[in-house]
């Protein structure tokens, strides 16, 4: 059997392969009325067709933990009963395919009320149905409009509306929760100096920018079950302190590991491990795998396990990076939407038995002996 193939136990919860599908926005839910961020159809196809595909794990997309934490008003959102009710119907499909159903909660921050990104993907004000955007501090993204700086007690709130949402999330059968504390999103910029700028006890010092994120983690530790994960997901780096000309100060891979020891001690159970998102011009070396030595130094240096992600492409690629202990798991993204079955036929490339369901094993079969 392969690396790649092999299940991982993370607390009580056995993943049956390392192969997950990696939390995709595909902003189609409605953006107003009573059906506001409730899952559809759509959604149902989408995800339990990755696990149908043979992806041990399928994870839903960024999900608002309230509605001005969205990033489009087409997003998810989990923080009332009816969207909670439809999640239950996508996690049971997800289980009768034998994946895991995992959900990433998400509080978009200063990069909120946007449009659709095959659109305009500009800023929605206001005026125009969109929301005033929160932050650590008053410093845009982008040059969209100035963000509202969160007061203590706002802050507080928000954390309650994790915990809240993660709350909803197992009630609807998830098994897995990831805090999306990555891309430039809020947990994301209460971490990185180069958009927190507050002097106060959740600014400054690495303690300080880290209070928020671990306070998040703590909360909804609190209200998850012992037995099952929490993920987190973070950009390891900004890339900008690895542009020798770009003089701005940045989150490194050196914060990444500090960050990592920190969430092992609150209780989550592994790093996803991305990179970007906090500016729009920083200078990224983007080629195959290229964000996967992140996940690799992580791991390494503190024994978390991690996932990597980033233009993973081919399954000798994906079972390198398993075998060779760079990462624990490997999250595909585009290759999941272009292929749903990707996880079925690297199996087959690798030598291992795919998890067809049996309605369609007998044409496979039949089609192999031909």
């Amino acid at each position: 059997m392969s690396a790649l193939f092999t299940a991982l136990t993370l607390r009580s919860l056995e993943i049956p392969n390392r192969v997950w599908t990696s939390p995709m926005c595909m902003y189609s839910a409605a953006a107003e009325g009573p059906e506001t961020g409730v899952p559809t159809d759509f959604h149902l196809t989408h995800l339990a067709s990755r696990a149908v595909g043979g992806a041990g794990l399928v994870m839903a997309e960024a999900t608002g933990i309230r509605p001005d934490g969205r990033i489009t008003p087409w997003d998810l959102g989990l923080w009332n009963d009816r969207q909670e009710q439809a999640f239950a119907r996508i996690t049971a499909a997800i289980r009768s395919h034998g994946a895991v159903p995992a959900i990433q909660l998400c509080h978009a921050g200063r990069k909120a009320s946007v449009d659709k990104p095959w659109l305009t993907g500009r800023y929605i004000p206001e005026a125009e149905g969109g929301w005033q955007a929160v932050a650590p501090s008053p410093a845009p993204f982008a040059g969209r409009s100035v963000p509202h700086e969160l007061t203590v007690d706002e802050i507080q709130q928000l954390v309650s509306d994790f915990a809240e949402s993660a709350k909803r999330a197992l009630a609807a059968g998830f098994q897995v929760v990831e805090l999306h504390g990555a891309h430039g999103f809020l947990i994301n910029s209460f971490l990185s100096p180069a958009s927190n700028h507050r002097t106060d006890s959740y600014g400054g010092s690495f303690e300080n920018r880290l209070r928020f994120p671990l306070q998040v983690v703590d909360a909804v530790r609190e209200v998850w079950p012992d037995d099952l994960p929490v993920f987190f997901r973070t950009s390891a780096t900004d890339w900008l302190t690895e542009n020798p000309e770009d003089e701005r100060e940045g989150w490194t891979g050196d914060d990444t590991v500090r960050l990592a020891k920190e969430l092992a001690a609150h209780g989550v159970d592994l790093l996803d491990v991305s990179t970007g998102g906090m500016v729009p011009d920083a200078t990224i070396p983007v080629g195959p795998g290229y964000q996967v030595p992140f996940a690799a130094r992580a791991r390494a240096a503190t024994g978390i396990p991690t996932g990597a992600v980033g233009l993973i492409l081919k399954p000798a690629q994906a079972e390198e990076i398993i075998a060779t202990g760079q990462a624990d798991a490997v999250l595909l993204g585009r290759e999941l939407l272009r292929n749903p079955y990707w996880p079925q036929h690297a199996a087959l490339e690798l030598g291992d038995e795919p998890r067809w369901p049996e309605q369609y094993g007998y044409a496979v079969q039949r089609r192999s002996k031909r």
